[in-house]
């Protein structure tokens, strides 16, 4: 017959198990918050006239909207690559088409001259996934701390390269012609960050000393 004490110990340790499934499930529970939410109805264009404040755009009156909602036109013409990076974001959000609020997709066309880049920048609420078009791109991401390790390919034509979420990456035309991408976002607004342009150009500016170190 097992022991009183044995007994306590086999309680000790079912409680102790119980209470570690729980908090997996609590943290997992935690992590799907993290993610845009699913919608509750058929869809929720985006009202860009309400000023009321919500994590998105307010939802136009479903009786008011109209097939133009969904639609986007002009990813077929080429960006204006002449500045001093040689490449164009066209970007398609739910600020230009309203339709795609709280779906939780985007996607952008980005064109590239000879030797054009689109320096090295995040995208704090979404993974890319990359899709050559036209032409060669050497493509890369940095992890985060403290590895930093730097992982890149060079891609081709019908090529694909997923960015992770939240990651440094960059894209550079690697060719001797234009280069043309697609990406697709996991977020309606994934926003960007360009690191340099976010350190250096800040407003008000950070301190000297401080960029110096």
């Amino acid at each position: 017959m097992p022991t009183q004490p044995n007994r306590t110990i086999r309680l000790i340790l079912y409680f102790a198990n119980s209470c570690f499934y729980e908090l997996i499930i609590s943290f997992c529970c935690w992590l799907l918050a993290l993610t845009e939410q699913s919608p509750l109805q058929d869809f929720c264009v985006a009202d860009q006239s309400n000023t009321v404040q919500v994590n998105g755009f307010a939802c136009k009156d479903p009786k008011m909207v109209q097939a133009d909602d969904f639609f986007f036109s002009g990813l077929y013409l080429a960006g204006n690559t002449s500045n001093s990076v040689g490449s164009r974001v066209t970007p398609v959000t739910t600020a230009q088409l309203p339709g795609l609020n709280t779906l939780g997709v985007a996607l952008t066309r980005i064109d590239y001259a000879i030797g054009g880049i689109n320096p090295p920048h995040t995208h704090p609420r979404a993974t890319e996934l990359l899709t050559v078009i036209e032409g060669s791109l050497e493509v890369g991401f940095v992890t985060s701390n403290p590895e930093n390790r730097f992982i890149s390919k060079v891609l081709s034509k019908g090529d694909v390269f997923v960015f992770p979420v939240g990651l440094i990456h960059f894209q550079r035309n690697a060719g001797m012609m234009n280069a043309i991408a697609i990406s697709a976002f996991s977020s309606q607004n994934p926003g960007a960050i360009t690191i340099g342009n976010a350190v250096f150009g800040s407003m008000p500016d950070i301190a000297t000393d401080v960029l110096a170190k």
